[in-house]
């Protein structure tokens, strides 16, 4: 679909002004000039018999619409105001503005009937009368056959449906005259007529729109049902098995909804993995019939390595239709900001990671049109606030229930698991913490295993998680400065649940900086901290944060940074005299402590021994 402006550039002459018997051929687009017309080398003719010979030659660029109607009947008058308004409302449409020259690129308006996605004949009184009109329509009707996505749209001007299906009417009369006439030639081939009634009985079954009333509420009304189609087929990929982020996706409408006549910033925050790319996605899909311009952008964090002037050009194409016109950042910034403040714009950037992210790619509200809606998907919070995001939504993991309906859906195809596997589903989808991202993984892969494989692998992700979970969430902790690190892994180890001012005094110690530090966590969703001051966090990032532990030296625990198993503990303090060091965080020097106040507190002079 090309919902953009079209470019300005002569059209060429596709068909003849006058029919061969009755002066006036219908108005067909025409195809541009040059590389993008596809015509072919070969004029094709009407022939003795009434029928065309043609080599149809591909058209370079597909059509949304192709419009048949009969110049002399509707050229000035409906068919105009119909293009204008598809045209207006950036849709591709096919239309003779030249005349019609007989013999000559027929061939393209052959293709350019193959190519469109909506054929609209638009059939007037003078409908039948036209020899060009009825093979235009023979061949409108055998695309439908052929494709099933194509769509055949009549507009039933000032005729019945009834009168054309039975050539009845105006329309009737109209049509036996060029029947009577094309009789009376020599070796007319009647085969032709009857394809031509067939065609005008099929068309006639179709559902369409009838011009009895106001002209200017039947181009509205056409242009909204052919602008909703094809939109439709430009919906975002969404999975089917969606679960549980409905309440979600209302909640950000809502928001939505209540600020339609301002321009609005809407943020979703989340951990990796958590669906934070799906919800915002949905949000798209269902506002996307509102907008003439939008554009989406997947993967900001990764495609931002190779330049912003890249995204800077992907915007602007996707709503404008121009290639390449940025060449640097400043350039880019000075376009977005100057090119869209009239224009009311959908805009989704998915993966924003830095500041400099979204001051490149939205700026801010003045950029764009009041009405305009610009979704940011972020790990990082701050990002948001920075931006003073007027809505910002925090997306949360599933409850249970719909964690179970999910991880079913794609481990059994159901949206719960037979009676044989509900122990095993239930023990998945509790040590997956409920994540959609392993939910899903996990589920795909399970699928028509047998149990055996559901065992061995619950085993070992009680030890080690999912590998795609594991490089979704390696993301967040590689952005990660080494003191913020540090309490990271201290975290996942030792202190779940544990308040933070008490870990606080150790981090402290050792220049980690735990107010940035536990501020930043926070931001990027990779802890929480309760009421009462407890460390939160969920399942998947403690288990990753294990895991990197373990991986410093999977066969040697006494070689690793922190030891929190009691079984290797015991081993390696039976092994070797071990320092309090190699059991608690790198560079904290801790002692215990039997009196009341803080179990733990600082001691960075010297090392202390078990």
């Amino acid at each position: 679909m090309h919902l953009l402006p079209i470019k300005k550039r002569k059209l060429s002459e596709v068909r003849n002004a006058k029919d061969v018997d009755t002066g006036g051929g219908s108005g067909s687009v025409t195809a541009p000039t040059g590389a993008n017309s596809g015509g072919s080398s070969s004029s094709p003719t009407e022939t003795t018999n009434g029928s065309f010979s043609s080599s149809i030659a591909p058209l370079g660029d597909p059509y949304d619409v192709f419009l048949s109607f009969r110049g002399k009947d509707t050229r000035l008058g409906f068919t105009d105001h119909l293009y204008k308004g598809l045209v207006d409302a950036r849709i591709r449409t096919f239309r003779d503005n030249e005349g019609l020259r007989r013999g000559e690129k027929i061939a393209e308006l052959f293709a350019a009937i193959k190519n469109s996605k909506f054929l609209i004949p638009i059939l007037s009184e003078n409908y039948g009368t036209s020899s060009w009109c009825l093979h235009e329509l023979v061949q409108i009707m055998e695309c439908k056959k052929k494709n099933a996505e194509v769509i055949v749209l009549p507009i039933f001007y000032k005729v019945k449906p009834s009168d054309v299906a039975h050539q009845k009417g105006r329309f009737g009369d109209e049509f036996r005259k060029r029947e009577r006439r094309l009789r009376k030639r020599r070796g007319f081939d009647s085969t032709i007529l009857e394809k031509w009634k067939e065609a005008l009985v099929e068309v006639s079954s179709l559902k369409g729109h009838c011009a009895s009333g106001p002209e200017g509420e039947l181009v509205k009304s056409v242009v909204r049902e052919v602008l909703s189609e094809l939109i439709r087929k430009f919906e975002l990929d969404v999975p089917e098995n969606l679960v549980g982020i409905g309440s979600q996706v209302e909640e950000v409408m809502k928001s939505v909804r209540n600020n339609s006549h301002a321009t609005l910033f809407v943020g979703i925050h989340g951990m990796g993995g958590i669906g934070k790319t799906t919800i915002a996605k949905t949000i798209y899909n269902q506002l996307l019939n509102q907008f003439e311009y939008r554009s989406f952008i997947a993967d900001i964090r990764e495609k931002y390595k190779n330049g912003v002037e890249r995204l800077h050009n992907q915007l602007i194409h996707d709503m404008l239709k121009e290639e390449n016109l940025v060449r640097n950042r400043d350039e880019g910034i000075k376009l977005l900001s100057s090119r869209f403040k009239d224009k009311k714009v959908l805009i989704l950037l998915d993966d924003v990671d830095a500041d400099s992210h979204l001051e490149d790619l939205a700026g801010n509200h003045d950029w764009f049109s009041l009405g305009s809606v610009i979704i940011i998907t972020t790990r990082d919070k701050s990002i948001l606030d920075k931006a003073r995001v007027d809505c910002k939504h925090d997306h949360h993991v599933l409850d249970k229930d719909s964690s179970l309906i999910l991880f079913s859906r794609h481990a059994f195809r159901n949206d719960a698991p037979p009676s044989e596997f509900q122990k095993l589903t239930n023990e998945v989808v509790s040590t997956t913490g409920r994540l959609p991202l392993s939910l899903k993984v996990l589920g795909s892969f399970l699928c028509d295993k047998p149990q055996g494989v559901w065992e061995d692998t619950i085993k070992q992700l009680r030890n080690v998680p999912d590998k795609e979970v594991q490089k979704r969430l390696k993301i967040d902790y590689d952005a990660l400065e080494e003191g913020q690190k540090q309490i990271f892994l201290d975290i996942a180890c030792f202190f779940i649940d544990t308040d933070l001012r008490i870990a606080s005094y150790m981090w402290d110690a050792c220049d980690f900086y735990p107010k940035k530090g536990i501020e930043v966590l926070k931001l990027r969703s990779l802890i929480k901290v309760g009421e009462n001051y407890e460390l939160k966090m969920h399942d998947q990032l403690r288990d990753f944060g294990l895991e990197i532990v373990r991986q410093e030296d999977e066969r040697e625990p006494r070689n690793r940074s922190r030891l929190w198993d009691s079984k290797e503990v015991m081993k390696v303090l039976e092994e070797d005299e071990v320092t309090v060091s190699l059991l608690l965080p790198p560079l904290v020097r801790v002692h215990c402590q039997s009196d009341v106040g803080p179990p733990l507190s600082a001691c960075p002079s010297d090392q202390r021994t078990f």
